[in-house]
């Protein structure tokens, strides 16, 4: 088997969980990473094992690295997967893959013209329990489909909500996709966003769309930092999907761990699985076989307008159509 090389743009916590799969994968190694921040750099590259860039452009240029997994902050995304392109890498890219559609079309056209290997960050579409349901879907097994239900309720802290984009972009994000995924192109697009106590941060911390797919499928998508949900059988993190035939769901309560110094109260270990079998997909599959990846640029471009219209919608108070 050979060799995988992977050098990481970035240092933040989603780097943990790539490293820990790249440093458990057969045939990978985390060659090395950059960070903006040197002496987050010098931590994390201590604690997985690998060297430290000065520069991204001196990882990207090195010889040595075959793919790139770019981490950093979403305005960034951009100008890094060009140049990973430009330099002849393949390439990961966190979710959201870019700010806007004109971004996401430049490195569509960047990697195109190099002919390297590209995948978004769509990790919640890489756990088993979203592969049973697309062979569900796919095979007929829930007749046709009518409703798509997902529910995120996961208390963020003040300080992180501040950091973060809103749950539009941070979260609805990740339903955007996995709706794709799961239901089919959506047609068009209805959303309302609350921010609860807007002193602390401006950021929407609530949001609700529902949107109507090409297929006449209606497709329910809430997030929200503001609250955990303590009720029975509790929406964590919830997908429902209702057919003629049949119905299926998947939830984030049936893998619970209590760790310390967490994000969040509870570590929802379906999570950082996701994250692992991302970066498995993308290094034995796209890389070493030249597969697919189950969800590719385009795809974020869709999602992008699905984001994007949900900004319009809460905005202006309007229906939008894609």
């Amino acid at each position: 088997m050979n060799l995988i090389r992977i050098g990481f743009l970035g240092a933040g916590d989603v780097a943990d969980l790539h490293a820990a799969a790249i440093n458990n994968l057969e045939g990978a190694e985390l060659k090395g990473l950059w960070s903006w921040k040197p002496e987050e750099a010098k931590v994390k590259s201590a604690q997985y094992g690998c060297q430290t860039y000065g520069s991204a452009d001196q990882l990207v240029n090195d010889p040595e690295i075959d793919a790139v997994f770019v981490l950093t902050n979403m305005e960034t995304h951009c100008e890094y997967t060009v140049m990973a392109a430009n330099a002849g890498k393949d390439i990961l890219v966190e979710k959201p893959a870019a700010s806007g559609i004109e971004e996401l079309q430049k490195m569509q056209q960047a990697i195109s013209k190099a002919g390297v290997k590209a995948m978004p960050g769509h990790n919640y579409i890489h756990e088993a329990g979203m592969a049973r349901i697309h062979d569900m879907i796919c095979g007929g097994k829930l007749g046709d489909i009518t409703q798509f239900y997902m529910l995120y309720n996961i208390h963020h802290s003040d300080e992180v909500r501040a950091r973060y984009p809103g749950v539009i972009r941070q979260i609805l994000t990740h339903h955007a996709y996995t709706m794709l995924y799961l239901a089919g192109t959506p047609q068009s697009v209805s959303c309302f966003r609350h921010t609860v106590d807007p002193t602390l941060a401006p950021q929407e911390n609530v949001a609700m769309a529902i949107v109507k797919t090409t297929g006449g499928i209606l497709c329910h998508l809430c997030a929200s930092f503001a609250n955990d949900d303590q009720a029975g059988d509790p929406w964590t993190c919830m997908i429902k999907v209702i057919g003629t035939k049949g119905s299926t769901r998947y939830s984030y309560r049936d893998w619970v761990i209590h760790e310390p110094n967490g994000p969040h109260s509870q570590t929802f270990y379906c999570y950082p699985e996701s994250i692992k079998n991302t970066a498995a997909y993308f290094i034995n599959r796209v890389i070493r076989q030249g597969a697919e990846p189950l969800s590719s640029l385009e795809d974020a471009i869709t999602c992008q307008r699905v984001i994007e219209a949900c900004e319009r919608s809460a905005d202006e108070g309007v229906h939008v159509t894609l």
